[in-house]
């Protein structure tokens, strides 16, 4: 195995760590409803990140950096459409 493939191996399991982490708040509001104790400034400024990370991923073909920032990408954008949905 070279070090590349072991660089690879450490990356998917940081992004699977990641989105497993996420997943909770998500259905925790999907569940209650209740998102007032979100910051929506800080869940901005997380899709944001997701979103420049996901270009850096993009432009070095670094799928576990592309894998994990698209999937946050998309869940705290979904916790930003809960918080103006529900409050």
């Amino acid at each position: 195995m070279n070090t590349v493939q072991i660089a690879d191996m450490f990356g998917y399991a940081a992004a699977g760590i990641g989105i497993v982490m996420f997943i909770p708040q998500v259905l925790q509001c999907m569940k209650t409803k209740d998102t007032k104790a979100i910051s929506t400034f800080t869940f901005f400024l997380f899709a944001l990140a997701s979103l420049l990370w996901l270009i850096y991923g993009v432009l070095l073909k670094a799928y576990p950096v592309i894998l994990v920032n698209s999937v946050l990408l998309v869940l705290s954008l979904f916790i930003l459409f809960l918080k103006r949905k529900y409050g």
